[in-house]
């Protein structure tokens, strides 16, 4: 019984497939009618993306613009209530095709409400939790993959972390590396172990929460990779009433502080991206490929560039060593897929 289960439980996950249907058509594994078939199905389901991927920036752009407005945090927060109150109405009192507009409803209300909530509290740890919390009991009950998608980036906050931009320039703000790095490596495989036992809905969901925490892990990885770190650092600094609000006490605290080197963050950071890539190939999750050979080359460039320097001969050899690594993965998945046109993956 529990083997018939498990292989239920297997039969429901989501399998998205990768394939050269014109190039199947040719070889005569597809029909053309098929072939076509397939195509039906594979433009219904882009255009569901592209219409929730044009919600999702509708609703951050008007939740943005009122914020913009610069209304009272508690002005802002009762608005978000009143939103997200007729949104969850709409969606579950309605009729589907009111469905979206109340999704759209519930998405500005969770954002002016978080951002309410987290101003009202001053930006500290009881305001990003909180808020946290909201984003993912929505983004569950009204199975929204943005709302779940904030849920790391609302626990990176409460760890320190943020983002920031002035003009031409973005700013990526990791302040504790090592905790960071901790965490979200946690939260990211509990996602991925849930995901696996899930129904379809929540198993997207899941999935959507465990790639943004393996973003931020690879982003903890890239500052500690420049600067190292030292645990608790930010907190301790911030921490006026501990007596750590002035330079010098600050200085004696890093001075006998641990301190984990940036060559540490270097070379754990290459042997993660080398396993979890080879992991990924194996398990075919072709979203955790792209991401591991993305932060590879941001890894790779940005040591080359930290210990070498921006000298014409670096840039060439670079380039040279990353072209020479591509050809090296396209002949790998040539074998893989027995040189031929067509291929398959999870997303």
């Amino acid at each position: 019984m529990r083997a018939n289960s498990r292989s239920q439980q297997r039969r429901r996950q989501i399998i998205k497939i990768v394939l050269d249907i014109t190039g199947l058509v040719k070889e005569g594994k597809l029909t053309q009618q098929e072939a076509e078939r397939l195509k039906t199905l594979a433009s219904r389901d882009t255009g569901t993306l592209a219409i929730n991927v044009l919600m999702s920036f509708g609703a951050i752009a008007v939740s943005a613009g009122i914020l913009a407005l610069n209304p009272s945090f508690e002005t802002g927060a009762a608005l978000g209530v009143a939103l997200v109150l007729i949104g969850l109405a709409v969606i579950f009192g309605g009729s589907e095709q009111w469905s979206l507009l109340g999704t759209a409803t519930t998405v500005i209300g969770a954002l002016l409400l978080s951002g309410g909530v987290i101003g009202l509290f001053e930006g500290h740890i009881a305001g990003t939790a909180f808020t946290a919390l909201l984003l993912f009991v929505l983004g569950a009950l009204i199975h929204n993959g943005l709302l779940m998608a904030l849920v790391p980036l609302a626990l990176a906050g409460a760890l320190g972390g943020s983002t920031g931009y002035s003009h031409a320039t973005y700013m990526l703000i990791v302040s504790e590396p090592t905790i960071t790095i901790v965490v979200f490596s946690l939260l990211a495989t509990a996602a991925y172990l849930a995901s696996q036992r899930l129904e379809p809905v929540y198993e997207r969901l899941a999935l959507v929460f465990a790639r943004m925490s393996l973003l931020l892990v690879n982003f903890g990885f890239w500052v500690g990779s420049l600067w190292g770190d030292r645990p608790g650092e930010s907190w301790v600094h911030g921490d006026v009433s501990s007596g750590f609000d002035t330079s010098e006490a600050w200085q004696a605290w890093r001075e006998h502080a641990f301190h984990i080197p940036a060559w540490v963050f270097v070379v754990s950071w290459a042997v993660l991206l080398l396993g979890i890539g080879i992991w990924a190939v194996r398990a075919n999750r072709r979203w955790v490929v792209n991401t591991a050979a993305a932060f590879g080359a941001i890894h790779f460039y940005t040591q080359w560039f930290e210990r070498l320097g921006a000298q014409p001969w670096a840039i060439i050899i670079a380039g040279l060593i990353v072209v020479a690594i591509a050809v090296a993965l396209w002949r790998y998945n040539l074998a893989r897929t027995g040189g031929g046109s067509s291929g398959m993956a999870k997303a």
